[in-house]
């Protein structure tokens, strides 16, 4: 989808935030592991996209483009904020009523055991762990998520296998 500043922006836009919101929340969520947080830096990055496309600049691809300016914002915040609480899975559903289903209905939590799949995949480092949060958690292509960072899809696939490889030193059963 291209948006571009016209009269028709404001429905393209509207039309972009009902396709890509929830996907944006998720990838912002399993980022930075509050929901309210989540919430906002979703809201923040449609507001920044906007305001973009307001200013007279043309996205060509605006999921993409949201899911850059979500990353970069998660990034931010994670620099700002030195020291991280973990929470369970169990914990923000009782406190929260956090439930990790998508809108397809697949509920991935059935799937996989998303609390040790989390705990694990912290103890990888940037910026492997974001590429496999993008690949396997948002299930985006390694083309998406270069267009999103920046990168090669070389690159993008070199940082998944090596998140990848990384990742199974943590699982005990893959040793």
């Amino acid at each position: 989808m291209k948006i571009k500043p016209s009269p028709r922006a404001q429905d393209e836009f509207a039309k972009a935030y009902e396709e890509y919101a929830d996907a944006i929340f998720r990838h912002c969520f399993f980022r930075a592991r509050n929901r309210e947080r989540a919430l906002e830096l979703m809201q923040e990055a449609f507001m920044n996209t906007w305001e973009y496309i307001s200013e007279g600049n043309t996205v060509d691809n605006v999921r993409a483009f949201l899911y850059r300016t979500a990353n970069n914002m998660v990034i931010n915040d994670a620099r700002r904020k030195k020291i991280r609480k973990e929470e369970s899975l169990e914990q923000m559903q009782e406190e929260t009523g956090f439930d990790i289903t998508g809108e397809d209905g697949r509920d991935l939590g059935k799937h996989l055991d998303a609390a040790a799949a989390k705990a694990v995949l912290e103890k990888v480092d940037e910026p492997y762990r974001s590429v496999l949060v993008m690949r396997f958690i948002d299930e985006l292509k390694p083309r998406e998520i270069a267009e999103i960072t920046g990168e090669s899809p070389n690159v993008v696939s070199v940082r998944i296998n090596r998140g990848l490889e990384r990742l199974r030193t943590f699982l005990p059963d893959a040793r």
